[in-house]
């Protein structure tokens, strides 16, 4: 009678091991799952907006381009959606006082780390906020590495909130009504230079 017992005491224990190998194993899973849509989320969901501006980072080209545009200038410069803050870092460097929005919240961390870490904190602020409710009535100079889907909108907000002498550079794309003051650069490092008028 004795191993008969133990034979089934030792069988009811079986299940109960393959079942906690089973919950770790699903914890385990889940907890890969809830990392990768931690990182990758906020690189994704721009996909779901009505407007996509996904980061592409801007070449060396594109960033000299724009501070030619802006040679001579001073004053407040912000990037809308800017990224790696690499825009925002280099018009601090330049002597502006510059402010970078993005919604990508990694994007936004690293830009603070890389600005701490060349000691322009005091002249850098990154938002975490979406650029269409950002108000631009602040700013000197304005530039943006849009898409084409979303110039015409963004258009009408720089002329509706901008103050008067306002420089606006369009990068890759340029605005639809506004004609031009300057245009630098071939292709996708072409960059267009606006007066906006006051209102």
């Amino acid at each position: 009678m004795e191993s008969i017992f133990s034979e089934s005491s030792s069988s009811t224990e079986k299940p109960k091991q393959k079942s906690y190998s089973g919950y770790i194993i699903t914890g385990t899973l889940a907890g890969i799952v809830f990392g990768i849509h931690l990182i990758a989320g906020p690189f994704i969901t721009p996909a779901l907006r009505r407007v996509c501006l996904p980061f592409v980072p801007a070449s060396e080209e594109q960033v000299e381009n724009v501070f030619r545009m802006l040679k001579g200038r001073k004053g407040k410069f912000i990037d809308l959606g800017s990224g790696d803050g690499r825009l925002v870092r280099e018009a601090a460097k330049r002597g502006f006082t510059a402010d970078g929005v993005e919604m990508n919240i990694w994007l936004v961390l690293y830009s603070k780390f890389k600005a701490a870490r060349e000691g322009l904190t005091s002249k850098t602020k990154f938002i975490r906020t979406d650029l269409w409710k950002h108000n631009l009535q602040q700013y000197d100079n304005i530039v943006i590495f849009g898409v084409q889907s979303m110039m015409k909108e963004l258009e009408k907000k720089i002329i509706a909130e901008s103050k008067g002498d306002v420089r606006v550079v369009a990068c890759r794309f340029p605005l639809p009504n506004i004609e031009p003051e300057a245009e630098i650069g071939t292709g996708v490092d072409t960059v267009w230079l606006y007066k906006i008028p006051k209102t």
